[in-house]
């Protein structure tokens, strides 16, 4: 298993312009340049990053070329003041991303926040989106959930690292089904834990808000959708899923029992294998 410093030292990293912004991004990537399908782009929500998809990349990667990228504002991409980090903004990023690598066709996976953008960009382009996973996404008006929303008070930005970990460490372990993995855990803080780092945090959590789920057009999303939700999420509620499935028109419900909000980390065996198939099946 790959810890966080062996997962950010692997990372490479490009040059992305956001609304005029030039903004550094960094990405995980691995698997075959060639394979019987598009890349497979995962996509993470807040208060995470690429490193979230620790044990589903690898797994996926045997086949499939696989990349991760850091949202803007997160993990090793720009995180300085100055720029727009919403769904509408990381939908700018995540496109630009693409154009960058010479992408025109993926397999899109996205979490929690990440599931707002890939929501938007398969709506907004969905000529360039095969099949689309959403897990425990935000959509409609799901979110912001009362922790996160608590991150973007003003307060936050002046609180001491030690009640910054505090909350963190609450969120990770409340958000996780059973006994939350220390490594998990250590890996999804460390970004967080410096002074520019915890700034961008609290950025980060201002700038979510139901505007940019809400005008999103689902029915104009093509991609076969498999809903990879962990069912006993209380933070995005698996009612959300079963909307999606009928506003969606080719979206299949999988749910996955014992995970909650973390569902990649809870079930990473059965979120992997359930992954893989759903891939091969929309291939064949």
């Amino acid at each position: 298993m790959v810890d966080h410093e062996t997962w950010s030292e692997r990372q490479s990293s490009t040059t992305v312009a956001v609304d005029g912004h030039d903004l550094e991004v960094a990405y995980y990537e691995d698997g075959p340049d060639e394979s019987d399908g598009p890349p497979v782009v995962f996509v993470h929500g807040i208060p995470t990053w690429s490193f979230l998809w620790r044990d589903i990349v690898p797994a996926i990667a045997d086949d499939r070329r696989t990349i991760a990228p850091d949202l803007v504002g997160y993990g090793n991409s720009a995180m300085h003041d100055g720029f727009d980090r919403s769904i509408r903004a990381q939908e700018a990023m995540l496109e630009a991303l693409l154009a960058d690598l010479d992408v025109d066709r993926i397999a899109l996976v996205a979490h929690d926040i990440g599931g707002g953008v890939a929501l938007r960009f398969a709506a907004h382009n969905p000529e360039m989106v095969d099949q689309l996973v959403l897990s425990n996404a935000v959509c409609y008006d799901s979110w912001p959930v009362e922790f996160v929303s608590n991150l973007g008070l003003p307060s936050t930005a002046e609180i001491g690292r030690e009640e910054l970990e505090g909350r963190l460490d609450a969120a990770f372990v409340e958000g996780a089904y059973g006994e939350a993995d220390p490594e998990f855990i250590a890996g999804m803080k460390a970004p967080w834990l410096t002074d520019e780092g915890h700034v961008s945090l609290v950025r980060n959590a201002v700038s979510t808000n139901t505007n940019h789920t809400m005008e999103i057009d689902y029915g104009a999303i093509t991609a076969e959708t498999l809903l990879l939700w962990g069912e006993d999420d209380v933070m995005q509620p698996y009612d959300y899923a079963e909307q999606l499935a009928t506003d969606i028109p080719a979206a299949e419900l999988a749910p996955l029992s014992e995970a909650y909000h973390w569902v990649p980390e809870d079930q990473s065996d059965a979120y992997a294998d359930r992954l893989g198939e759903f891939l091969t099946e929309s291939n064949t």
